[in-house]
């Protein structure tokens, strides 16, 4: 079982609002060695966020056709959100209302069908405070033959 996935970011207090608009809480508040981090939960999963003191600008990792290393996150709503483009709406005006958060939200890809294997999602990407692609996906069904 995955225990969390780790965000560095360069302003941990906009990367938490930004996750708590998408429906995370902050777990645990800690600092690792010199600055300052957290876990937060929700979707299902458990996000951990540690401040970089002196950051650099992330890699576009959704734009860059040759980047190789870590891509996305991805969440599952199936079981959180009865259509996907609903979901989205409703972050887009949490994200309207709450300067906080960021202002705006940046989608990647708006969503739409995908077949993978035998199963069709719905799938949508945006990017978090930093930039980083976050990958959000419903199951709608099997593939009819």
């Amino acid at each position: 079982m995955l225990h969390h996935a780790s965000i560095r970011t360069q302003d941990i207090h906009r990367a938490i609002a930004f996750y708590e608009a998408l429906g995370f809480t902050v777990h645990e508040r800690f600092t690792a060695g010199i600055t300052l981090a957290c876990w937060m939960e929700g979707l299902g999963g458990r996000i951990e966020l540690i401040q970089v003191p002196e950051p650099r600008p992330a890699a576009d990792a959704f734009g860059d056709e040759h980047y190789t290393g870590y891509y996305h996150l991805s969440f599952d709503l199936t079981e959180v959100a009865p259509s996907l483009p609903g979901w989205l709406a409703g972050v887009r005006q949490r994200f309207a209302k709450d300067a906080s958060a960021g202002g705006s939200l940046k989608v990647l890809l708006e969503p739409q069908q995908q077949i993978i294997g035998d199963r069709v999602y719905e799938v949508a990407f945006i990017a978090d405070a930093d930039g980083l692609p976050l990958e959000f996906i419903r199951v709608l069904g099997d593939v009819q033959p």
